[in-house]
């Protein structure tokens, strides 16, 4: 019966996600138990068909480009140079060790560069290594190496605090104000129009929002309240709600007035909520371009997207899945929840032509050969669907197409496409795991350890004594270099500050890319 392709996957998966779900100590193997048993059944030449391989590897690239691509731009701007400087670090390290290591043990690169991939638990690493070596080496490397690539990430950043003696709660604290300085609360507040110089003026022409940094969202003109819009004449004793950070705020209190406890109050239903996009047809247009103060006399007054409040402005771009606080009447907020969308189950649709477009233009781009010298070098199947979905990504929409999937389904294809990978891959490999191991013996378990501690020595290094940033961020920097997520989980012990996760989130993107190509390097060498 194994001697069926498709029952042999299915028992693979089956018997390796129960496996995966064991623990010890609180430290399970997850999804990769399936490349043992693979390993395993390899040994006894039994063989998952080579198509389940390609099929799993688009899939996962795929999913994998699209969730990291719109981060993977914006951490240039929003972290800076740092934390991808020590990312880059670690990454070149370990890398820079594989190649010494592999020529002083006189190792195969092939297999080399599955150790280097296994030490820092990175599958799109494995993934690329298979595409550009063909090799089943790769992969015998890879699962030699990944054990204490997991288990090595999870005791650095669990003893690395306590031999360094760091206080991680004051750490935190520092943490949680530099946030609040960088995202400061949005708040509101009532100021009565007291400066003779504004009075009769329009809020366009004092440019309040760019003097002040706070938007007026109503204004109470002779008892009769009104939302507030760049045509909107100000006089002496009105009353303007103004929303902004603390700062904003005080600026608006000197240029228009002293706060008041006075009430602006609307005559008839008039309601302030927020609305969803979820209308594909909005997505990437400007504050402006939604004219919703002339269509609806609507006033956008926040913008939340990701958990974070933006003061909006004119110029300010709506994405999928924005949430817009709203100030109007009862009945034109209808109006405006059907122009934005505000469908929950919008957010959890997925577009298949956005995915097989995608995953086509991909395989396309990876076909693409440009002469260099005596060399052509070209993407690959890895490198052409990764890089295209990132792009696309963080393009956000191009025409009616939507580039991009809920997190529960981009979870359910990256997860079912690493299982057909590793399958098959494992099986693979399998068919020459004894000879490799007596041929390599305990180098190839030595050569895993060193390859997964030494870079991140190296991160340490440039993390706290050259660029001194905060030890939380530090772990997440460091968890997402090499890019473990069982280390990242571990941390969730030592603190309840999201910082690490950020910090996660912001390198993992970059981790990965040059992963693949120091991947692409070793190989070569």
């Amino acid at each position: 019966m194994f001697n069926n392709g498709f029952f042999l996957l299915i028992s693979i998966i089956t018997i390796g996600l129960l496996l995966g779900k064991i623990k010890i100590k609180g430290i399970s193997l997850d999804l990769s138990a399936v490349i043992f048993v693979a390993l395993i059944l390899g040994h006894f030449n039994f063989q998952v068909p080579h198509d389940f391989q390609s099929l799993g590897l688009i899939l996962f690239i795929f999913t994998v480009g699209i969730q990291a691509g719109p981060g993977f731009f914006s951490v240039f701007q929003k972290y800076g140079r740092q934390m991808l400087i020590i990312s880059f670090l670690v990454i070149f390290t370990g890398a820079l060790v594989t190649v010494i290591l592999a020529k002083i043990f006189n190792m195969d690169s092939n297999m080399a560069v599955g150790i280097f991939t296994g030490a820092l638990t990175s599958t799109p690493g494995l993934a690329a290594a298979i595409d550009t070596t063909q090799s089943p080496l790769a992969s015998i490397g890879y699962g030699c190496a990944y054990p204490f690539g997991v288990v090595g990430v999870i005791l650095f950043v669990k003893l690395t605090p306590r031999i360094l003696k760091i206080n991680l709660n004051r750490e935190e604290k520092k943490l949680h104000q530099d946030d609040l300085n960088e995202h400061p609360e949005l708040l509101d507040k009532n100021f009565k129009v007291e400066n003779d110089n504004i009075d009769g003026k329009t809020i366009g022409t004092l440019r309040i929002l760019s003097m002040t940094g706070a938007n007026i969202s109503r204004v109470l003109h002779q008892n009769i309240a009104s939302t507030a819009n760049a045509d909107t004449l100000l006089h002496k004793g009105d009353v303007v709600k103004a929303v902004g950070t603390q700062k904003s705020l005080e600026n608006v209190e000197y240029l228009i007035g002293s706060p008041t406890d006075q009430k602006i109050e609307f005559q008839g239903k008039y309601i302030v909520q927020w609305v969803l996009v979820t209308n594909k047809k909005n997505v990437n247009k400007t504050i402006g371009q939604l004219n919703l103060m002339k269509m609806y006399n609507a006033t956008v007054t926040r913008i939340r997207r990701s958990g974070i409040d933006i003061t909006p402005t004119a110029g300010s771009k709506i994405r999928f899945g924005d949430k817009l606080m709203i100030a109007c009447s009862e009945q034109n907020l209808n109006e405006v929840m059907k122009l934005l969308g505000n469908d929950d189950k919008k957010l959890s649709e997925t577009d298949l032509i956005s995915i097989f477009l995608g995953i086509s233009l991909g395989l396309w781009l990876g076909q693409l050969k440009i002469p260099w010298g005596s060399f052509q070098f070209g993407l690959g199947i890895t490198g052409g669907v990764l890089l295209t979905a990132i792009i696309l990504s963080s393009i956000g929409k191009t025409g009616p197409i939507l580039w991009s999937m809920s997190g529960s389904a981009n979870q359910l294809l990256r997860k079912f496409g690493l299982l057909l990978f590793l399958s098959s891959v494992g099986t693979q490999a399998g068919k020459h795991l004894t000879a490799t191991i007596s041929q390599y013996g305990y180098k190839i378990f030595l050569m895993g350890i060193v390859v997964t501690l030494i870079p991140m020595l190296a991160g340490l290094i440039g993390g706290r004594i050259i660029f001194k940033i905060n030890f939380l961020s530090f772990l997440g920097v460091i968890t997402g270099a090499m890019t473990s997520t069982p280390g990242l989980g571990s941390v969730s012990s030592l603190t309840e500050s999201n910082i690490p996760y950020v910090s996660y989130a912001s390198v993992y993107p970059f981790a990965l890319i040059m992963v693949i190509i120091f991947t692409n390097i070793i190989s070569r060498i």
